[in-house]
């Protein structure tokens, strides 16, 4: 199956799928690993951040045109697809050229330019809803793109901030039914970003599930603990594996096509 073919799994036949990785590009063992498990498993897109947009300067902010090159590896030895964010216009051509989509995050939602500029390469652009954006806001995110005749858009919920903080964010399940009626996209749920703990995902990803969604966006590391950004909530490739049965499981009781890469020989 080539990328066309994912593609058009996803677009066409409104099939779930499953896209997960590491918060951040951090070297090529970890990356390469990282793939080669998921791929193992089915997984059809890889994510990983090259660049990385933070809180603090001083936080690790990616490897950038080097973790640009290491996703290309892993994409070569595995078939996978890439998923990787874009942070403004002056990078968009080079992310454009490794990346098979361009995810524009959380806190680009209303980058108005850096949407139109998206829409405008022809790549499916996979849209975060901002932590502070409406549902009705999200969905006017999307149409930046879709304006520049490029309907090939993904949009996630990856949870907004509210006065709750038992959680790093408060997963909204209930955008999923919405978006599913009013708009014509996928609609995938990010539970690691709203989880903050990886104990939390895989209750926010079934939840997920059971609303409806298209795709789950799942933040997977080869060894957790050391990760340079998101090491609490990223999962272990066994966690991982545990929560792909349990979506499994709830899958049939729906019932859904699913979309997988074939593993390499």
């Amino acid at each position: 199956m080539d990328s066309d073919d994912i593609l058009d799994q996803i677009f066409t036949d409104g099939s779930f799928f499953m896209i997960a990785g590491p918060c951040a590009v951090e070297s090529e063992e970890q990356v390469v690993s990282a793939a080669r498990h998921l791929s193992r498993k089915g997984v059809p897109i890889l994510r990983g951040g090259a660049y990385k947009p933070r809180t603090s300067p001083e936080a690790f902010q990616g490897l950038g045109i080097e973790g640009l090159k290491l996703l290309a590896k892993a994409k070569e030895e595995t078939g996978m697809l890439i998923v990787t964010e874009v942070m403004d216009l002056e990078h968009i051509n080079i992310v454009s050229s490794y990346s098979d989509i361009l995810q524009i995050g959380s806190r680009n939602c209303q980058n108005f330019p850096l949407l139109r500029a998206a829409g405008a390469t022809g790549k499916p652009v996979l849209i975060k809803r901002g932590f502070g954006n409406t549902v009705e806001e999200f969905m006017h995110a999307s149409s930046y793109v879709s304006k520049q005749k490029n309907d090939r858009i993904m949009l996630v919920e990856r949870g907004i901030r509210t006065f709750e903080t038992s959680m790093r964010f408060t997963l909204d399940v209930s955008s999923v039914p919405v978006l599913k009626e009013r708009v014509r996209f996928p609609v995938i749920v990010d539970p690691s970003h709203p989880a903050g703990k990886a104990r939390y995902v895989k209750p926010l990803a079934l939840a997920g599930v059971a609303a409806g969604a298209d795709g789950l966006m799942v933040e997977v590391h080869p060894s957790p603990q050391d990760a340079l950004s998101d090491a609490e909530q990223q999962l272990t490739f066994q966690q991982f594996d545990d929560l792909q049965d349990s979506v499994n499981r709830l899958l049939t009781a729906m019932p859904r096509n699913s979309v997988s890469v074939p593993e390499k020989n």
